[in-house]
């Protein structure tokens, strides 16, 4: 059984191994009158029940009393539950190590461990993200690493000295989010449904949140109009069509981009700082144009952290019994760079990115998709896309693979050897 890595950013807690990431589940969680539902689910109810819903239990992970939810005490209940989740859908049964971010005190550290103590895996580690995301850049001797969580977005910076990474400083930046940036783009959307269309989406719980869950599609799609933004809702029998000017989305989103960019400065070193984004900032329109005429910036991609951890076990287990947050690793040898993941240079626009999918001789648009041969379904998440086969094996680039892994452009997805061939390519507007 191989090592897992459970990596926990409440955006999207992943679990990885050596492969890659095998699943992503955002930190929503949603108490019925019986049953706890968690991850996606949870978040595409979450207006429509507010006051049932949770999303800050590992931003708040804490003892402290619950009073209105039946069956959960407390924050760490629901983190346990969650816990519970992701071990079972990513078939953590053996050794695991948690990767967890800077911002995490030491009360919650405890509290961590004490959950896993409580589960049915074995926990052999703990280490800071970062040092995961740090370990693949290469000879910059000051690294920056910007997480960013649902409720902020946490700095952390690394030295590379005497071929060691080494955490020197967290800086926590609030309100600057995911679910922060979600917030402002739905009072922006809503302004102008009300202003072009007489329709106000937050008016009731349901428009509120098909809205919501919408938003993250209309910025993936709609890269070929760098004009606006083509926002479409449906109520009842009626369809809503407005226009969102790009330069006035980006405009609005810029102070939080500028409290973001300012607090990296604070850390970085001039000229001599590289600065690795999580995958979250890959959805956010006009980011890496403001933060790129300062900094040296680059995408981290979703696999970086679990794959580092992976190859640095014995850097980071410590003993039977002696696990201890581990914020120093050795840096990456040559030998290494064979599993180097993409880490991708993060200007906006400049990224080569999968638009289709060719099964046969048939162009598809990537989004939600059908595969043929029950190889499952093509899944649009995060900024990026996966396949997901559930149990069923397939070749992904000629190798052996079932569950769920991310795709890029050039991948070829096949049921076996010599059957029909699913590639992702790139289909030019102009």
């Amino acid at each position: 059984m191989s090592l897992k890595v459970i990596e926990l950013n409440d955006n999207a807690l992943r679990v990885g191994d050596e492969s890659g990431i095998l699943v992503e589940s955002p930190g929503f969680a949603l108490a019925g009158n019986k049953q706890l539902q968690l991850g996606e689910i949870a978040k595409q109810q979450a207006r429509l029940q507010p006051t049932n819903s949770y999303n800050k239990y590992l931003h708040e992970l804490s003892l402290d009393p619950i009073s209105h939810a039946v069956g959960i005490r407390h924050a760490a209940d629901i983190a346990y539950a969650h816990l519970l989740h992701l071990a079972e859908e990513g078939g953590v049964d053996a050794d695991m190590i948690f990767a967890v971010p800077g911002n995490f005190t030491h009360q919650q550290l405890a509290i961590l461990l004490g959950l896993a103590k409580s589960s049915p895996f074995n926990t052999i580690g703990m280490v800071d993200s970062a040092l995961g995301a740090a370990y693949w850049a290469g000879h910059a001797e000051s690294i920056i690493y910007a997480e960013m969580q649902l409720h902020q977005v946490v700095l952390t910076k690394i030295i590379a000295r005497d071929n060691q990474l080494t955490r020197e400083s967290v800086i926590q930046v609030p309100s600057v989010g995911s679910q922060n940036f979600m917030d402002l783009m739905m009072q922006l959307a809503t302004g102008l449904f009300i202003q072009q269309c007489r329709f106000n989406p937050q008016h009731d719980a349901e428009s509120e949140q098909q809205l919501y869950n919408a938003l993250p599609d209309w910025l993936r799609h709609n890269d070929t109009d760098q004009n606006s933004l083509m926002l479409e809702l449906k109520a009842n029998t009626a369809v809503h069509t407005a226009k969102m000017p790009r330069e006035s989305l980006i405009n609005n989103l810029s102070r939080h981009y500028k409290s973001i960019g300012q607090q990296i400065a604070e850390l970085a070193v001039a000229g001599q700082s590289k600065i690795l984004l999580s995958p979250e900032f890959a959805e956010l329109p006009g980011l890496h144009s403001f933060l790129g005429q300062s900094f040296d910036l680059e995408l981290v991609p979703a696999d970086a952290i679990s794959r580092a951890i992976v190859q640095n076990r014995d850097s980071i287990v410590k003993g039977e019994g002696q696990i201890q947050l581990i914020t120093s690793l050795p840096k990456a040898e040559a030998k290494s760079a064979a599993h180097k993941p993409s880490l991708r240079k993060s200007n906006e626009g400049a990224q080569e990115r999968a638009t289709h999918v060719l099964i046969g001789s048939t162009a598809i648009p990537l989004g939600s998709i059908e595969l043929p041969e029950k190889l499952g379904r093509i899944e649009a998440h995060k900024g990026g896309f996966y396949v997901d086969s559930g149990e069923q094996e397939f070749l992904l680039n000629q190798k052996k693979r079932s569950g769920r892994h991310e795709l890029s452009l050039g991948d070829l997805i096949q049921a076996a050897q010599g059957s029909e061939t699913i590639r992702l390519i790139q289909v030019s507007n102009g």
